[in-house]
């Protein structure tokens, strides 16, 4: 799963050095990894893990780089060796709490020690949230010195917000609660963090860069592959919500065409007229898209439109006849026999 990328990866470490600066970024060796989530971790030994998720839902640099200036904060202060050693004291303790509550052997001792089991991981968490609190500060602290927008920080979190938003929306469910924190929450919570990374923001840095056009053009090419892994997470809303926002840069015939594997991997009927309208729209921007001749066939197909859809699948297979399901979707043209 790791994406070997020189290009990739050296742009990536390059975001990181703008962002916490050059003396401090060369400690770091950074691994972009092909996970459709939103995440990225570093270890004491100064390997930094990038998920493509990050990546696809970043919309700057300055947004990636509040991120990884995050990592790289829990990094500096040696965040993951303390939250060790806090475990191992905490673990050791309810060894010890363990044995003496069994040599009591009472009704009473087991209750204690099931209150001081409950205290000791919400201690745990607790620990773990002041952390990321203090990486979020020294994140933004490097932004707030550097060259760019320190703001973006926050527009990561309202981001992410608005698609958990999108993802309660289109499976029925309630409006999550993004102020509220779980006894056991690792991280605090999104609403928060978007509030203090606004006020803490370097007042005169709104009128600095933040890279968006860079990242675009970088991104470009890899958005049809992080795409299909969004899609293949069946999360209909999260996934319409980032297609959606990639767009407002500009529809392009690969967008079209995800768009169009979006509504028609869900496949209602309605869902699989939008598809073939969206996949229509891919292949006027590109006529030589490939797969957004074959997802327009066997929409088309699929609505009963059976002449358009062999045809669009015979164009398929004429702009890539090597195809690996070049079988299947012969026979499924076989199979249309006369059928207009």
């Amino acid at each position: 799963i790791v994406i070997r990328d020189e290009a990739l990866n050296n742009y990536v470490k390059g975001v990181l050095c703008k962002s916490v600066g050059d003396d401090r970024c060369n400690s770091v060796r950074i691994y972009i990894l092909r996970v459709p989530l939103f995440n990225a971790s570093m270890s004491p030994n100064g390997t930094m893990r990038v998920f493509s998720g990050l990546l696809l839902r970043a919309t700057s640099e300055a947004e990636l780089g509040a991120v990884l200036g995050h990592e790289f904060g829990h990094f500096e202060q040696r965040h993951t060796l303390e939250r060790f050693k806090a475990a191992r004291k905490s673990t050791d303790m309810l060894s010890w709490a363990a044995v003496l509550t069994s040599m009591a052997g009472t009704r009473q001792a087991y209750d204690n020690f099931d209150s001081l089991q409950i205290s000791v991981y919400g201690g745990l968490a607790r620990f773990g949230r002041d952390q990321e609190r203090e990486a979020d500060l020294l994140g933004l602290g490097y932004l707030n010195s550097g060259r760019l927008r320190p703001h973006s920080a926050s527009r990561v979190w309202r981001n992410l917000i608005l698609e958990a938003e999108a993802s309660a929306a289109s499976r029925g469910l309630r409006k999550p609660n993004f102020q509220g924190i779980s006894f056991f929450a690792s991280h605090p919570p999104d609403g928060e963090r978007v509030n203090y990374l606004y006020a803490l923001s370097a007042p005169d840095g709104e009128g600095r860069e933040d890279g968006a056009e860079r990242y675009i053009q970088t991104m470009r090419p890899w958005l049809p592959q992080f795409l299909d892994d969004q899609i293949a997470l069946n999360d209909f809303g999260a996934s319409e919500f980032l297609i959606n926002r990639l767009g407002e840069n500009g529809w392009s015939a690969d967008l079209w065409r995800a768009r169009g594997d979006l509504f028609r991997s869900r496949g209602h009927p309605r869902d699989l007229m939008n598809a073939a309208e969206y996949y229509g729209k891919a292949v006027a921007l590109d006529s030589d898209l490939a797969v957004a001749h074959r997802g327009l066939g066997l929409s088309l197909i699929k609505t009963g439109r059976m002449s358009e859809g062999r045809n669009a699948l015979e164009k398929y297979l004429q702009i890539k006849p090597d195809a690996q399901d070049a079988s299947m979707i012969k026979l499924t043209i076989s199979s249309l026999g006369d059928n207009k």
